[in-house]
């Protein structure tokens, strides 16, 4: 069993600034789609992953695996959204107890408009800061972070169009 004293001060300092400079990463992502847009970071992806989904919706447990949340925060956070008429809930024909949840064109239509500043934002924090060396380091580290909590995450994270990945060696 892993001690604290098993942590080198040097791999600590490693995991305090990476996990610093994610939540500051995305609260900053999150400050400035509510500035430009008036949604949430929670909201934008939300409405990403059922604008990127077959038929432009999910039912609520796909979106909370695709999300990596729980389902009772999937539909808290569509309720929300339901009542701004961001997203629309209709039942599922196959299924009585399931419901598929869908982007509303007032949803699309904020999505879009978030997306060219959000990339934009992407782009200014975090890949501009970034060398080519770096960008892969970082892909092949969060490959293998993945593959021990959820590689299904993997496929998930690199559509059929993305660039070629080498394997990662072990």
């Amino acid at each position: 069993m892993s001690t604290v004293s098993d942590v080198s001060p040097e791999d600590w300092a490693t995991w305090r600034l990476y996990f610093a400079s994610g939540r500051r990463l995305v609260a900053e992502l999150d400050r400035r789609l509510q500035a430009d847009v008036g949604i949430s970071h929670p909201e934008y992806t939300v409405l990403l992953s059922l604008n990127e989904a077959p038929r432009r919706h999910l039912r609520t447990g796909e979106l909370a695996e695709l999300l990596a949340w729980e389902k009772s925060r999937v539909s808290h956070q569509v309720a929300r959204m339901e009542a701004r008429k961001l997203v629309e809930r209709a039942p599922c024909e196959t299924d009585g107890r399931g419901t598929w949840i869908g982007i509303t064109a007032e949803g699309r239509r904020l999505l879009l408009r978030a997306m060219r500043d959000h990339t934009d934002a992407i782009r200014t924090l975090f890949f501009d800061r970034l060398t080519d060396d770096d960008k892969a380091s970082i892909r092949a580290a969060s490959i293998r972070m993945l593959e021990v909590t959820d590689p299904a995450a993997i496929v998930a994270a690199l559509p059929a169009r993305s660039v070629e990945l080498e394997p990662v060696a072990h």
